[in-house]
């Protein structure tokens, strides 16, 4: 082994699976690991799992699996790791499970795991048990929070512990942990814990130095961002935090994923699609439009107020991006249900949707439901609505020719004149891109590069746009990888 020991990091999952690799790698060069994307000649592998549904599971214990066989000792992190502890250890002897706990002492863990010792696994516990209740008890017990909850709990002040390990403009900015609803169907706040906004300043700190390192756009990540503040017992909290955020010299874009819609307020709508720098953008967990099933999932709504909600989005910003994900087969949902959902996606004009097929997750309402569809007919429903929503969406790129947009270069393809990038309407990885044409510029375009372009053309649900004017120009920093 070598005197740095060299710690491969595989991330799974989601954005904030991303920040939490990020600072768990910043903890590692701190304790004098190196950090390393190749899991030949490392010293050990780092793999933070992803626990929501049984795919992400399956790839979780398959890329695993692929990790003890390159030698090194395997170590899981994350969050099946958390989910399933001791369980997941048993069932894979060879790999060293560690759970949210062990993050403020990764590298005391892993040197532990190098020198051949045993670490032993967690046995599972609901992380909501580990927080006070109100969320005035949870903001004024900060010191006991740091206790029971180490590496979850908001910061005494600012401070920014993370290590970048991807190149390119945009960056993932946790706003909070955990979550406080219930929803019949998600075992997130089980593992993931209640729901816990981090502090302005600590969040203002980490833009900035993300913004020194050559981001352009942070996309605010969390379980529920419209709960942020509630903790502070400021539902505007969020409101007030955009304006600052958009202000951070070097950032051109901060978009805002996960909101609930049931929490989604005029004056909330006004602050993400009116502030200048905030991509007017809606990432809305509809999850369903049938109130009954949505009754049952233990949220609220229906079609009508969603596309109301809508509409009145649109009041506000006409030209704004909109997605959402989707559950089919929930139990208990009838061809009556899928209908009025099928009636939804016709009349929201949604520029992307995410549908996913039912399944049971251990320890939530919905595995005990009764009524179960049948898994051939939510295969059936999933094709049936994904067709329909490819169609719909790619309808609504169309409907975008003519348009004036600002695209964020994240690429330039070899040979010049064309580089790619996203409009604010399209978020990174779930949403469609942007092809740019830029022979009519000047200069070439740099990765970074906010560019004035015009939509000419459509490739599904991606975008093809002519370059007018650079409104912005890349940061002086290296921003690729």
């Amino acid at each position: 082994m070598s005197a740095s020991p060299r710690i491969a990091l595989v991330t799974l999952g989601c954005a904030r699976n991303e920040v939490d690799s990020e600072e768990l790698a910043a903890r590692l060069v701190a304790d004098g690991y190196q950090v390393v994307d190749d899991a030949d000649g490392a010293d050990a592998v780092l793999v933070n799992t992803c626990g929501f549904v049984e795919a992400a599971k399956s790839d979780s214990i398959n890329t695993l699996l692929t990790a003890a066989d390159h030698g090194a000792p395997t170590v899981a992190v994350g969050c099946l790791a958390e989910r399933y502890g001791s369980e997941l250890a048993d069932a894979l002897p060879e790999t060293t499970v560690l759970g949210f706990d062990h993050y403020p002492q990764i590298g005391a863990s892993l040197a532990a795991v190098l020198r051949g010792e045993q670490v032993a696994a967690h046995t599972p516990r609901d992380r909501r048990t580990l927080l006070p209740l109100s969320p005035v008890e949870r903001r004024l017990g900060g010191e006991v929070l740091a206790d029971l909850a180490p590496g979850l709990a908001p910061a005494s002040g600012p401070r920014v512990l993370r290590k970048r390990l991807a190149g390119g403009p945009v960056a993932p900015l946790k706003l909070a942990s955990g979550c406080d609803r219930r929803c019949a169907f998600c075992a997130i706040p089980s593992f993931r814990g209640a729901f816990v906004s981090r502090d302005p300043q600590d969040v203002l700190a980490e833009a900035t130095w993300l913004a020194d390192q050559g981001v352009r756009e942070v996309v605010l990540v969390s379980e529920n961002s419209t709960s942020y503040g509630k903790d502070f017992g400021d539902l505007r909290a969020l409101e007030k935090l955009l304006p600052q955020l958009a202000s951070v010299a070097g950032l051109v874009r901060v978009r805002v994923a996960y909101l609930q819609p049931a929490e989604t307020r005029l004056s909330l709508l006004e602050a993400l699609l009116t502030t200048p720098g905030v991509a007017p953008y809606l990432d809305l967990s509809f999850q369903h439009a049938s109130a009954p099933v949505l009754r049952r999932m233990r949220r609220f709504g229906d079609r009508e107020r969603f596309v109301g909600l809508l509409a009145q989005a649109r009041a506000l910003a006409p030209h704004l991006g909109a997605r959402t994900n989707v559950i089919a087969g929930f139990p208990g949902e009838t061809r009556a249900d899928v209908q009025e959902l099928t009636r939804f996606f016709e009349q929201a004009r949604l520029d992307a949707v995410g549908i996913f097929g039912y399944s049971d997750e251990d320890g939530t309402e919905a595995a005990g439901l009764p009524g179960k569809v049948p898994a051939a007919t939510i295969t059936r429903r999933v094709r049936r609505l994904t067709a329909l929503v490819e169609e719909l969406t790619a309808q609504r790129a169309a409907e975008r020719i003519g348009e004036q947009l600002e695209v964020l270069v994240e690429e330039i393809a070899s040979g010049g004149g064309l580089a790619e990038g996203r409009a604010a309407q399209q978020a990174p990885e779930v949403d469609g891109s942007c092809v740019l044409r830029t022979g009519s510029l000047p200069d070439p375009v740099r990765v970074g590069d906010l560019v004035a372009a015009r939509v000419v053309a459509t490739e599904g649900v991606d975008l093809v746009a002519e370059a007018v004017s650079v409104v912005s120009a890349a940061n002086a920093v290296v921003v690729s990888a």
